[in-house]
């Protein structure tokens, strides 16, 4: 069987696909991953072959058209401006960047002749190009994947299927005709919009060579750990926004994560009874002066430290999600754009967090004290995780899609 996977975006959104390929390589198919220049690294040690035939993902790849009406629509609050981005970041997937993949993807689909087309969340363009190749195609737990309204992709899709002369399409659900894969069970799922999905048990062995540094294991046992991060797409997005000219950059304001980072550190040394790690992914933030009980680094693996962390202040992407259901970590969600604000809300809606409200560092504070105080919270992420426990082993992925495509 040939497996085609698309990937673009940030890096949590290969890495959520890396479970799966690895399960259908070891059964000895063939695994071709088309993706970004960036991304290929996501897959280097990986018995799968790596296409970078994507453009590096900025902010000026989704500018079209159809995102100008942000820039005209003065009378919106927040929530409103938020609710109309969605909806025009759905129209330009579904249209302007969906015809620039078809077209960048349409030799290598046809050189490599796939079987199945497992897709990101954001490449509308495979379910077009699986129509016309007559083979199924599911997406990749992402958070466009659980956001993206289906009924406002139907115009842009029926429009490219007329340029490829297919059928017209007016079921809002044929972008996901075979299923969706993902890590979390029904009672807790954060998909909107899509049907039911072929649900597999989260790994905590993402990345092979993951390890914790010797000095977290020397941290004091006998107050809450607190872990923070802002996961890698806002960050990627900020140092490529950087390149953009004027004209290029999207006509919507993202959260500066360096301020977002400052606050976090200023809360995180407000809370004195704990011991708090801040991953800075590699941006730049001044730790000079911060208590012993704050520490700064770069980067750790997250599916590790979770195991053992009391609360996530977290950003939200749907990887940290999952990995804090696997974990049973309570979470004080601090959404920075896109899905995370919906992550947000749902996290609160299944009783496994709170969201950040108040973006100072005494909002911030007051959320993780009241999350690490509540026993609800608590046994409803006990919860959440035998639910985890109870998927089957995503080894079992590669029969169900051996039977998806017969």
């Amino acid at each position: 069987m040939r497996v085609l996977c698309t990937t673009l975006g940030s890096p949590s959104h290969g890495r959520a696909q890396l479970p799966v390929l690895r399960a259908l390589a070891a059964a000895g198919h063939e695994i071709l991953v088309a993706t970004t220049p960036t991304l290929a690294a996501v897959f280097q040690h990986d018995d799968v072959r790596v296409v970078s035939c994507l453009p590096e993902f900025t902010p000026s790849t989704f500018a079209g058209p159809a995102l100008a009406e942000l820039t005209e629509r003065t009378d919106l609050d927040e929530a409103e401006r938020q609710e109309l981005f969605r909806r025009l970041m759905t129209e330009t997937i579904s249209g302007t960047l969906a015809r620039k993949l078809l077209d960048l993807l349409r030799p290598v689909v046809d050189d490599f002749g796939p079987d199945l087309i497992l897709r990101d969340g954001m490449d509308l363009s495979s379910v077009l190009t699986a129509e016309r190749l007559g083979i199924p195609q599911l997406p990749t737990p992402s958070g466009t994947s659980n956001t993206l309204d289906p009924a406002h992709t139907v115009e842009g899709l029926n429009t490219l299927r007329g340029e490829l002369s297919l059928p017209t399409v007016d079921e809002p659900l044929a972008l996901a005709a075979h299923g969706r894969i993902d890590y979390v069970p029904a009672a807790f799922s954060y998909s909107q919009h899509l049907p039911g999905s072929l649900a597999y048990r989260q790994t905590v062995n993402v990345e092979r060579t993951s390890i914790l540094p010797r000095w977290v294991a020397e941290l004091p046992t006998d107050r809450p750990l607190v872990f923070a991060a802002l996961g890698t797409a806002l960050p990627e997005l900020h140092r490529r926004s950087a390149d953009d000219t004027p004209s290029d950059k999207m006509p919507v304001d993202f959260p500066d994560p360096i301020e977002t980072l400052k606050t976090i550190t200023e809360a995180a040394a407000r809370l004195d009874e704990c011991s708090v790690i801040v991953a800075t992914a590699g941006l730049a933030v001044d730790g000079s002066g911060l208590p012993p009980h704050v520490h700064l680094t770069e980067r750790l693996p997250q599916p590790i430290l979770l195991e053992a962390t009391d609360l996530f202040l977290t950003h939200g992407g749907f990887n940290s999600v999952r990995e804090s259901l696997r974990t049973a970590t309570p979470t004080a969600v601090l959404p920075q754009f896109g899905d995370q604000y919906m992550n947000a809300r749902r996290t609160e809606e299944l009783g496994l967090g709170r969201e950040v409200t108040d973006r100072t560092a005494d909002g911030i504070v007051a959320v993780c004290r009241d999350v690490l105080a509540d026993t609800g919270i608590q046994t409803q992420v006990r919860r959440a995780r035998l639910a985890m426990l109870a998927l089957p082993e995503v080894e079992s992925a590669v029969t169900d899609l051996e039977k998806l495509v017969g």
